[in-house]
């Protein structure tokens, strides 16, 4: 049985399309032109810190490095802050550019990626960063990869002894200021002048990567009880949020939020299709024959009325020439065990392939050409988000985001849409300045290669909304950056 390859087939996009065009070198500005004092209005950026996740810290290309760090969001802010009165701003540099982890001298988080032309692959090199080597003094950037809301309130987040555990987290382990403090503590301990918070995403993140692998969590109101997989609590996530604000505010410190993305307008459920699996008609008509019994089994469900017409059809597997579905477990499926039936289908328009699957449908099972994954060999959950996992995510979404934006409201903060502001990258593309970007993974311009978080420039086009809600809500009148000043693919070697 032969299967063509289909790794990094829908990667191979126009190179034209990379926007190497219509680029101009001229930012000079008129002689006529009278000196634009820079101002803060209400707000003092004399002491700005920023709290959140790996959006907020810099990640990008699936890693934290030194370059990704200094064009984070928060640091492209605080050079702007700096025209209107703004002070230093800290980071917690990694060590290098190749953006792995070391524990004891173990690599325990993966090196970056780039772009080697076909897809994606991983900087070669050992990572210089050692976690136990920690850090020392206060850092402006308070944002921690893999965080979710209720682990910025969490005592011993940054404790080595807790990272093999998975109670504590590495990146928070080299600069948190002692092992049994929180974010939070770390955070207000600095009294900010200013602040921005942007946390939330990895609430619901984690399930929807793991193509719902994970729980809802709705109704367990004990955060200490979920998987890094699960989704929180709606509850859980309001009350939390609404104490990281209160403490950040309760000295008088203004600052801005932003709500969470739909995380499945990103790249990385929209870049490997749902039809992947390109066979010819031998072939075809080989693995259909292979479901036979499968299907008959489904027939006889169906006379004795323990399915639907409907699902029966839903469930039959069939395969012809040309592009195919790929075969899934769906645990949602009415059980049929009782006559020896598993809960297969074949995906459809619907159905959301994670992006890590594209290194994995059309491989053999120990190098059996019988056993084909995704073909012969169902893919079990955690390679697809299926459509009632995509509800439990934007329903969670939409109940965060209306926490956020009310709290915004009750406290007078600048509040930027990111929900809207990437649904427009993602449905129409979004202008910036001679560029346009959209959500096409290496080309689109605004995420990374990892799929998740955005290029250099997106973070710089994200910068620039969060200084128009600041603007707007502040009385400042930050400039905007350029986006030629930031580029969206980091070389192999830097």
């Amino acid at each position: 049985m032969k299967i063509n390859s289909i790794k990094y087939k829908w990667l191979m996009l126009c190179v034209g399309a990379l926007f190497v065009a219509c680029e101009s070198d001229d930012d000079s500005i008129s002689t006529d032109d009278e000196p634009v004092v820079i101002v803060s209005g209400e707000a003092d950026f004399s002491n700005y810190v920023s709290l959140g996740n790996s959006l907020t810290a810099g990640y990008t290309d699936g890693a934290l490095f030194i370059a990704g760090q200094e064009n984070s969001l928060p640091n492209i802010l605080a050079g702007q802050f700096a025209l209107a009165g703004g002070g230093e701003f800290n980071q917690p540099l990694m060590n290098d550019n190749l953006g792995g982890l070391l524990l004891g001298g173990n690599v325990i988080t993966a090196n970056r990626l780039f772009f080697n032309g076909a897809g994606p692959e991983r900087v070669q090199g050992m990572p210089s960063t050692e976690i136990t080597n920690t850090l020392s003094g206060s850092f402006n950037n308070m944002g921690v990869p893999g965080a979710k809301s209720f682990h910025l309130l969490a005592p011993g987040y940054g404790n080595v002894a807790g990272v093999a555990t998975g109670q504590a987290n590495p990146y928070f382990v080299r600069f948190a200021s002692s092992a049994n403090t929180t974010i939070i503590n770390d955070a207000v301990a600095q009294q900010p002048s200013f602040f921005s918070l942007w946390i939330g995403n990895n609430d619901v993140l984690g399930y929807a990567t793991s193509g719902g692998a994970g729980v809802n969590q709705a109704g367990n109101l004990d955060p200490s009880t979920y998987g890094g997989n699960d989704i929180t609590d709606p509850n859980v996530f309001a009350q939390v949020y609404s104490g990281l604000v209160d403490a950040l505010t309760a000295s008088g410190a203004k600052g801005v939020v932003a709500n969470i993305p739909n995380v499945m307008t990103i790249p990385y459920f929209n870049t490997v299709p749902y039809n992947p699996v390109p066979l010819d008609a031998a072939t075809a008509g080989a693995v259909s024959q292979a479901y036979a019994a499968y299907n008959a089994g489904l027939l006889q469900a169906e006379a004795a009325q323990l399915i639907s017409a409907d699902e029966r059809a839903e469930r039959t597997i069939s395969f012809s020439a040309g592009q195919n579905s790929v075969v899934i477990v769906d645990e949602y499926l009415t059980d049929l065990s009782g006559l020896g039936l598993p809960s297969y289908r074949q995906t459809t328009s619907d159905d959301l392939l994670v992006l890590t699957s594209s290194t994995f449908i059309g491989t053999t099972v120990n190098n059996n050409p019988q056993l084909i994954n995704g073909v012969t060999v169902p893919l079990e959950d955690q390679w697809v988000l299926t459509t009632p996992e995509q509800e439990d995510v934007i329903n969670a979404t939409l109940a965060f985001n209306q926490v956020i934006e009310t709290v915004a409201n009750q406290k007078g903060l600048a509040f930027v849409d990111a929900y809207e502001i990437l649904n427009a990258v993602a449905e129409t593309g979004v202008a910036f300045d001679e560029y346009t970007m959209n959500a096409s993974l290496v080309f689109g311009g605004a995420f990374s290669l990892d799929g998740v978080h955005p290029t250099a420039r997106g973070y710089a086009f994200l910068a620039n909304n969060f200084m128009e809600a600041i603007n707007a809500t502040y009385g400042s009148n930050l400039p905007a950056v350029k986006a030629r000043d930031y580029i969206t693919l980091y070389p192999a070697s830097m």
